[in-house]
């Protein structure tokens, strides 16, 4: 089933009433989290001009390793999230909210006009 058809079903049944358990609201959440962590790390190896072996050599992983982070698989923990960060030569910034979940890469260098 598509994102877009199951979402479609999801309003429809949140639309008539049916109410989340607090566990799948939970879950919800933290599947927002990992995919826009696995965004940021994508967007920003790809900014960069990564391919996935390149960032793993960089951060001591494995492709493996950063395909799952890619593939919103796994949530590394904080000493992993500093590695990528250092092998992206940016700052990483987590904007955690009860409705917003935003992940981002901030550059080390600037670009020189």
């Amino acid at each position: 089933m598509s994102h877009a058809r199951w979402n479609h079903l999801r309003e429809r049944k949140l639309a008539e009433g049916y109410t989340e358990t607090d566990d799948v609201t939970e879950a919800r959440r933290e599947i927002r989290l990992s995919m826009a962590l696995a965004q940021a790390v994508y967007d920003r190896r790809t900014e960069l001009g990564l391919n996935r072996n390149e960032l793993a050599e960089r951060a001591g992983l494995t492709q493996a390793e950063v395909s799952r982070i890619e593939g919103s698989d796994t949530v590394p923990t904080l000493p992993l999230l500093a590695k990528l960060a250092q092998a992206l030569e940016a700052t990483l910034h987590i904007a955690l909210d009860a409705n917003d979940t935003r992940v981002n890469f901030i550059s080390h260098h600037t670009d020189a006009a």
